[in-house]
C-alpha cells in the first residue's frame, strides 16, 4: 500500500528539525496573509518587447490578467508617450472594483499629473513613483547627496498623496534597492520617509540581480523589521542570474506582502519574476494563492504568441518537455506513483495549471522496461511485464542505432508484434 501523503500546510510543523537549521525569527511558518500579485506585464514586460503591443493587444493581455485573478495591474507608464497615456486611460476604464490599477512615474510632478489623469477613473487607482536610493546610483548617476534624494522622495510622494486624496493609492519604489548593501540605513530611512509622506506601499526592487537570493531576502527582512508593523512591503525582482523566483518566494516569507511579477517572466534583459513559478511554489508550500491557477497554461501560450517570445522547452511548469521522463530509474518511479498526489518525479499536478498532458513517458536508449509497459498500456495495448522486459534490450539496441533517439509508438508496437510472432511459432 502506498504511504499516505502528508499535508504541506505548514512545513515547519511537519519537520521541526528544519527550524533548527535557520536563524531565530526567520521561520518557515506560512505568513497569515495571501500574497498580493501586482502584475507588471503591461509595463515592464511590454517595454522590453521588440515590438510593443498596441491598444487592442494590451486589452487582450489585460483581460487575461483579470481572468487569472491578479490583485493589481500596472497598466503602463502614462507619461512615456501619447499611446501609453491613452492605453492607461482606456484600460483603467475597464477595471473591476477589486483590482488596483497603477501607472509608473518618475519623481517629477508633471509626470505624476499625467499618471493620475490617466488612471483616476479606475475604481482603485494607484500612482507609482520610482526614485533611486542605492549609494552607487546616487553618486554615479544622480550626482546628488542622500539629503537631496530624501527631499525629492518626500516632495514627490506628498504631491501624489494630495492628488490621490483618500480615493487613490500611492506606491513608492526605491530603485536599485538590491544595490543598497553599502547604505542600508539610508534605504530604510528613505522608505520610512515615503510612508510618512503618504505612501501606501513601499516597493523594494532588485533592479539588477547581482547576488545570491539570501542577501536580498535579508535586506527585505531588515526593512520589514525596521518599518512600523503593518507597513505594506512589495518586492520587484529581475532575473539576470536566473534566481528571481527564489528571491521573490523567500521575500514573501521575509515580510513582503505584495509581489510584482510578469506573465511568462517578460521584462527587461532576462525578464521579471515569472508569475506562474511564484504562484505554484507558494501553493506547494501551503500558501493560499488567490489566483485561478488553472488558467496558467492557456495564458502562457497566448502571451508567447502575442509577444513573439517563445517558451523554452525546459521552462518550468509550461515548457513542452517538463512533463517528459526518459531515464529508466525515473520512469519506474513515475509508474509506481502515478496515482498518488505527490509523484516521485513530479513537481506539480498538470491539472492544477490547466495543462492537458501530465507525466509523459518516452523510450530512448536510457529507458527501461517500465517505459515500455506504460507507453503500450497508455496506448490501449495490453502487454505483460514479462513482454516489456524482453522488449527492453531490443528497443534499446534500435534506439542506440538511431543515435540514442526517442522511439515512436509505432516502432514499439512493431517490435512487440515481432516478439509475439516468434513466441507463437515456438508453440
Amino acid at each position: 500500500m502506498p504511504m499516505e501523503q502528508k499535508s504541506n500546510t505548514d512545513i515547519a510543523t511537519q519537520y521541526p528539525s528544519i527550524q533548527e537549521m535557520i536563524n531565530p525569527g526567520q521561520g518557515l511558518k506560512t505568513p497569515p496573509v495571501s500574497p498580493f500579485f501586482m502584475d507588471v506585464t503591461l509595463r515592464d514586460g511590454n517595454q522590453a518587447l521588440r515590438k510593443p503591443w498596441n491598444l487592442e493587444e494590451k486589452e487582450i493581455i489585460f483581460k487575461r490578467l483579470l481572468k487569472l485573478g491578479v490583485q493589481g495591474i500596472e497598466v503602463g507608464f502614462a507619461s512615456a508617450s501619447k499611446q501609453d497615456f491613452e492605453a492607461c486611460s482606456y484600460l483603467s476604464s475597464l477595471a473591476p472594483e477589486n483590482v488596483a490599477i497603477s501607472s509608473l512615474s518618475r519623481a517629477v510632478e508633471k509626470e505624476i499629473d499625467l499618471s493620475w489623469e490617466a488612471i483616476r477613473k479606475a475604481p482603485r487607482p494607484r500612482i507609482h513613483i520610482v526614485y533611486p536610493i542605492s549609494d552607487f546610483t546616487i553618486r554615479n548617476v544622480l550626482g546628488i547627496s542622500e539629503k537631496v534624494v530624501k527631499e525629492n522622495i518626500i516632495r514627490s510622494v506628498s504631491y501624489a498623496r494630495k492628488l490621490a486624496g483618500n480615493y487613490g493609492e500611492v506606491q513608492f519604489s526605491g530603485e536599485h534597492f538590491g544595490d543598497s548593501l553599502e547604505n542600508m540605513d539610508f534605504a530604510v530611512e528613505a522608505f520610512q520617509a515615503a510612508l510618512d509622506a503618504g505612501a501606501d506601499v513601499v516597493n523594494l526592487p532588485n533592479t539588477v540581480e547581482r547576488y545570491r537570493p539570501y542577501l536580498f531576502v535579508a535586506m527585505v527582512r531588515k526593512v520589514a523589521e525596521s518599518l512600523p508593523q503593518g507597513s505594506k512591503i512589495s518586492v520587484h525582482t529581475h532575473n539576470d542570474l536566473g534566481m528571481a523566483t527564489a528571491t521573490t518566494v523567500e521575500s514573501f516569507f521575509a515580510g513582503a506582502v505584495q509581489l510584482e511579477t510578469a506573465l511568462n517572466g517578460l521584462g527587461e534583459r532576462a525578464g521579471n519574476t515569472n508569475t506562474y513559478e511564484v504562484a505554484i511554489a507558494l501553493h506547494n508550500c501551503g500558501v493560499k494563492v488567490d489566483l485561478d491557477l488553472q488558467t496558467i497554461y492557456e495564458t502562457s501560450r497566448i502571451v508567447s504568441r502575442m509577444s513573439g517570445v517563445p517558451i523554452p522547452e525546459k521552462a518550468p511548469l509550461i515548457g513542452e518537455d517538463v512533463v517528459a521522463h526518459r531515464s529508466g530509474i525515473h520512469q519506474d518511479g513515475v509508474s509506481k506513483t502515478k496515482d498518488m498526489k505527490k509523484g516521485a518525479y513530479r513537481a506539480f499536478d498538470a491539472n492544477l495549471i490547466g495543462r492537458p498532458e501530465g507525466d509523459r513517458i518516452a523510450f530512448t536508449s536510457q529507458s527501461g522496461k517500465s517505459a515500455i509497459y506504460e507507453i503500450l498500456m497508455q496506448s490501449g495495448i495490453s502487454v505483460s511485464k514479462e513482454e516489456a522486459s524482453k522488449l527492453q534490450p531490443i528497443l534499446k539496441s534500435i534506439s542506440e542505432n538511431y543515435g540514442g533517439g526517442e522511439l515512436s509508438i509505432e516502432e514499439i508496437k512493431s517490435e512487440l508484434g515481432k516478439l509475439r510472432s516468434i513466441a507463437d511459432e515456438r508453440f
